[in-house]
């Protein structure tokens, strides 16, 4: 049986009708007669898709008792004995009730796409792992349900559920989303215009990346040459040029007229040396390109406008734009040139913009395309130049009346056999050189039409003739090797250099040098392979490409060892040898980006050693005092109450106690804080979600408080929703931040501790009258042992509001600082609310320790 399909209705907002859609496509299979049954769809008590379940066979959901509560989840087993063809999945990144099947929703819908059933889904733009530091700095609001991008990008078929943000709003106001005392909260918070159209633009653009990618493997597979103008790219072409930068920015100004415009800009390192490209002028262009939001491509090619046009077609692109030639006017004799070449042969599916500027017509010296790499072309004309040029000159000369001499015929010829030399190498010129010595014996010494010759002069003009002739064909076919040759080292340099350099500044990554090595070379795929010694398996460090996966260097195309146990295989075609030392190169490369990663993380984890070594020193140095000082006072009372030279009446004795118990109590919360702050930095702390009211928490916190009635004023509306956190965690880091405040609070002016809610949040403010905080401490503030202002070193060791935060965050929720008007600081903790019923809560994590 084969893997079962995976369809995923993506929202774009809570409330755009993902579950309804998802529903009516099931109302659809069923009718064309497909076994489809509901294995977990939740409706959130909303009436119209309620009444979409009617009709549908539903799966019983599993019972799951959990700390004292019975929760339901989607029963796998009994979906699976069922084994219907089609199964509704519903919240794919919800996370399970502890001691279920799995940890996560979509690795239940993976078992069942492993067993050949269809699953139809749904997700929320926001709930993508990728997208969660770009949604929070949108909404304010950290997601902790995500499902990993890459299980939404596998799915066969993703259907974006969209609205406009007029039209959502309008669909909350009447209630059909959210109960309409929650209403009012959604409108003003998280369903903001400005959010909505925000998310919308994000699942836009993330849909639209995953068409792209599935319409280059539909060509690629298929493929397909001809261009789809599906979306703009323009690709601008380089010649390292100073007029390069108004190409770019016209190219950038071309691609804003068109949604989802892209630039690419590519330099084509010939290896007929026909561009003197400044490498200081490329970077500079590589740089702008990237700051207009383009990417830079450097692909090395023997025809410059055959490899534009292949880039081109290469990445789908739809428009070209090309400088006018630099070129003088007579020099177009030599041809016409790249741009009109890429004009003429780009078909009518590819625009061609040729753009003005400021050095267009100065002049680029002479065209050395003399020295090009002898094509099929240029060895035709060779040799028809060489034999048929010799040819037709005897036939025009033996028809003609006028008696040029042999001496006039002879460097005639010789011209021929230069021309020859030029256009097609050392072969055509010789065979020019023995075909014109024949001819003239022949035809133009005497006695003619015969092979003896008379005149001894003239057999020594012949045998100079041929000397001649083989002498400038041999230097003309040398220049052009080593001009060639030098082009080809000049390209190569050009590449290693950039290359280099790219490096050196620790711009590349291992995935973007290998994409490099792969677009360089024209290859499928490029994979940098490991082993440990010579007789351990190879491992892949990096790979890119579509190719077949490589798996040892003896199964690639080319591969190139990097010392012992490191290669780089490349799979595609076979390299000349030539190409080679380039390679090299670029595998030596590959080499160091890989040891660089590695060393940024073993620096990475040596910082966090060294954060921990500071903790340490810091915690040391607490223990050294402020964990002594209580200690010093109940060992000094005890020691009195045990003195038998004095005898302490009941009131002094009741004092020595109470010294006693509130040393013993600053020692218990100084040790507690700092037990807090170790589970906190090993990350041992795991929070146990429910959904309480905070008005029962909040009273709770207080009891370490001296006198909390005059000390601390109470504003917690009964009507506040319920919050989804762990109860303990809460009260502490509550308790932590009021006793902050107080300590710092002036005589005769209370804490006052509010709460409120807003949409899917509940904000708990401490605000205090105290001397409040600049804004460049107040994150600082929050770092472990740090304490501000003048605060006495008995008043603790520094760590109340780093627990504070620490709590806050593992229970989904922050803490920041804010400014008092009038003067003081106000902590604002803001929690998440439990929105839903616990069966489909999904704020519950995949394990809970009490």
């Amino acid at each position: 049986m084969g893997r079962g399909k995976l369809r995923i209705y993506l929202g774009a907002a809570p409330g755009v009708g993902k579950t309804y859609a998802m529903l009516s496509e099931a109302h659809r299979r069923v009718e064309r007669g497909t076994d489809c049954v509901v294995a977990f769809v939740e409706h959130h008590d909303r009436p119209r898709t309620e009444v979409m379940l009617q009709g549908l066979e539903q799966v019983p959901r599993k019972e799951i008792e959990y700390r004292g509560t019975t929760f339901t989840e989607m029963d796998v087993d009994a979906v699976l004995r069922r084994a219907p063809a089609v199964a509704l999945v519903d919240e794919l990144p919800h996370t399970n009730i502890p001691g279920s099947r799995n940890a996560k929703r979509w690795q239940d819908v993976q078992e069942l796409l492993a067993a050949g059933i269809d699953v139809v889904s749904t997700v929320n733009i926001q709930h993508l792992e990728s997208l969660g530091d770009v949604v929070e700095s949108i909404t304010g609001v950290r997601q902790k349900e995500t499902v990993p991008d890459e299980v939404v990008r596998r799915a066969d078929q993703i259907e974006l559920v969209d609205m406009s943000p007029q039209a959502l709003r309008r669909r909350m106001a009447h209630g059909n989303i959210y109960k309409p005392d929650k209403v009012d909260a959604a409108l003003s918070n998280y369903f903001r215009p400005g959010n909505l159209t925000a998310l919308r633009e994000l699942a836009l653009l993330w849909v639209a990346d995953r068409v792209d990618e599935y319409l280059q493997q539909y060509r690629s597979e298929h493929q397909v040459s001809k261009i789809w103008g599906s979306r703009e790219r323009i690709v601008v072409g380089l010649t390292g040029g100073p007029e390069g930068r108004t190409l770019i920015r016209r190219a950038a100004r071309l691609a804003e007229k068109g949604a989802g415009g892209e630039v690419l800009a590519v330099y084509i390192a010939r290896s007929d040396g026909l561009t003197s490209a400044s490498p200081k002028e490329l970077a500079v262009q590589r740089t702008l390109v990237e700051d207009l939001g383009g990417t830079f491509h450097h692909v090395v090619g023997d025809d410059v406008p055959v490899a534009l046009l292949d880039f081109a077609r290469g990445v789908n692109a739809t428009q070209i734009v090309l400088g006018v030639s630099r070129r003088k006017g007579w020099q177009y004799v030599f041809g016409p040139g790249v741009g009109a070449t890429v004009a003429r042969d780009s078909g009518p599916d590819l625009d061609v913009h040729l753009i003005t500027h400021s050095e267009a017509g100065k002049g680029r010296g002479l065209p050395v395309s003399r020295g090009a790499r002898l094509g099929r072309s240029r060895l035709i004309w060779g040799w028809l130049t060489g034999i048929g040029g010799p040819a037709l000159l005897t036939l025009l000369l033996t028809h003609s009346d006028a008696d040029l001499g042999l001496t006039n015929n002879m460097l005639l010829f010789l011209t021929l056999t230069v021309g020859a030399a030029l256009l097609g190498g050392l072969l055509p010129s010789l065979a020019s050189a023995a075909v014109g010595t024949m001819l003239l014996n022949w035809f133009f010494t005497p006695p003619v039409h015969r092979i003896t010759i008379a005149d001894p002069k003239n057999m020594l003009a012949l045998a100079i003739f041929i000397l001649v002739a083989a002498s400038v064909a041999s230097v003309v076919d040398l220049a052009a090797r080593r001009t060639h040759q030098a082009a080809r080292l000049r390209a190569e340099s050009e590449i290693l250099s950039f290359l280099a350099g790219n490096v050196l500044r620790g711009e590349t990554s291992l995935e973007a040098l290998l994409e490099r090595v792969r677009e360089t070379f024209a290859m499928e795929s490029v994979a940098l392979l490991e082993r440990k010694s010579d007789v351990e398996p190879w491992t892949c460090a990096g790979r890119v490409g579509t190719g077949r996966p490589v798996e040892r260097p003896e199964d690639a195309d080319v591969d190139m060892p990097v010392g012992d146990h490191m290669a780089l295989a490349l799979s595609g075609r076979v390299l000349p040898a030539e190409d080679r030392r380039v390679l090299a190169a670029f595998a030596v490369q590959a080499a160091v980006v890989l040891d660089r990663q590695r060393l940024q993380s073993e620096a990475d984890q040596a910082k966090e050693l060294a954060e921990g070594n500071r903790i340490r020193t810091a915690l040391l140095a607490a223990v050294s005092h402020d964990l002594r000082t209580p200690l010093a006072g109940i060992k000094a009372a005890v020691t009195s109450l045990r003195s038998d030279d004095v005898e302490w009446s009941e009131q002094d004795q009741a004092e020595l106690l109470a010294g006693i118990e509130e040393g013993a109590d600053r020692l218990d919360h100084l040790v507690g804080n700092l037990l807090d702050m170790s589970r906190l930095q090993t990350g041992t702390l795991a929070p146990l979600i429910r959904e309480i009211d905070v008005d029962e928490v909040v009273p709770m916190a207080l009891g370490g408080i001296p006198d909390p009635e005059s000390t601390v004023v109470l504003d917690i509306p009964e009507t506040l929703p319920m919050v989804a956190v762990d109860k303990g965690l809460l009260e502490r880091a509550v308790a932590n931040i009021v006793e902050n405040a107080v300590k710092y609070s002036p005589d005769g002016k209370p804490v006052v501790v509010s709460a409120s809610a807003h949409a899917d949040r509940v904000e708990v403010r401490v605000v205090d009258r105290g001397p409040g905080v600049p804004d460049e401490a107040k994150d600082r503030i929050f770092e472990p042992f740090q304490r501000y202002g003048d605060a006495p070193r008995g008043a603790g060791v520094g760590l109340g509001l780093a627990v504070a935060r620490g709590f806050a965050e593992a229970i989904g929720g922050t803490l920041t600082a804010e400014d008092t008007p009038g003067g003081g600081l106000t902590m604002v903790l803001t929690l998440p609310a439990a929105t839903s019923p616990p069966s489909a809560r999904p704020g519950l994590p995949a394990t809970a320790t009490s």
